[in-house]
């Protein structure tokens, strides 16, 4: 039964793509002084206080609360 199928139309082809842009090389200045900005921007984050003032083990001492309850 193909005659109840619809025609299937091929597409036409797709047009070629267009060759890439010349990749920037480290001897241009903006290169290197991109890289040189990037390094100093990590450099900076890098010079903070951390906010986890705790080892990787966790602490360690025992926790000094006191939880209130009705029997005491």
């Amino acid at each position: 039964m193909g005659f109840l199928r619809p025609k299937i139309v091929m597409p036409p082809p797709l047009p070629e793509p267009e060759p890439l842009p010349v990749a920037p090389t480290m001897e241009d200045p903006e290169v290197a002084a991109a890289g040189e900005a990037a390094v100093a921007a990590v450099k900076e984050k890098t010079g903070r206080k951390k906010t986890i003032l705790t080892s990787p083990q966790g602490i360690l001492e025992e926790e000094e609360s006191y939880k209130p309850s009705l029997l005491s």
